[in-house]
C-alpha cells in the first residue's frame, strides 16, 4: 500500500478544542481498526519553530516559521491506502474530524 501525508492546516495555529479532540480520537481509532494508521501528531505553535540551514560552513539557526503564511501546518497523519481514491476518502473524514482543511500528498516510495 502507498503512504500519504495528511497535513492539517489552520489560519491561527490554534489547538483543537476538547470536542474536536474527541472526534479526532474516534477518527484515529477507526484508522487503526481499518489498518490505515501509520503515525500522527500535533505540532506546537509556528512561533516555536526554528529554521536550520546547515548547507554552509557554519549552521544558521533562525527563530520562527520558515514562511510567513495565512495558514500553518498544525498536525499531520501518515496513513496507508491502496490507492488515491481511498486516501482522498480518508482525508475527507479527517478534515471533518478535526474541523480544518487538509493537504494530502503521497510519500515517495523506492
Amino acid at each position: 500500500m502507498a503512504q500519504y501525508l495528511m497535513s492539517v492546516l489552520d489560519e491561527m495555529g490554534d489547538r483543537a478544542t476538547a470536542e474536536e479532540m474527541a472526534t479526532i480520537d474516534v477518527f484515529n481509532e477507526q484508522l487503526q481498526a481499518d489498518g490505515h494508521w501509520v503515525f500522527a501528531g500535533g505540532l506546537a505553535s509556528p512561533s516555536t519553530a526554528t529554521v536550520v540551514d546547515g548547507r554552509g560552513g557554519e549552521p544558521v539557526f533562525t527563530d520562527g516559521p520558515y514562511l510567513e503564511s495565512k495558514e500553518y501546518v498544525i498536525g499531520f497523519w501518515i496513513i496507508e491506502a491502496p490507492d488515491l481514491d481511498v486516501a482522498l476518502r480518508l482525508a475527507t473524514l479527517g478534515s471533518k474530524a478535526c474541523n480544518r482543511r487538509l493537504e494530502l500528498r503521497p510519500i515517495l516510495g523506492e
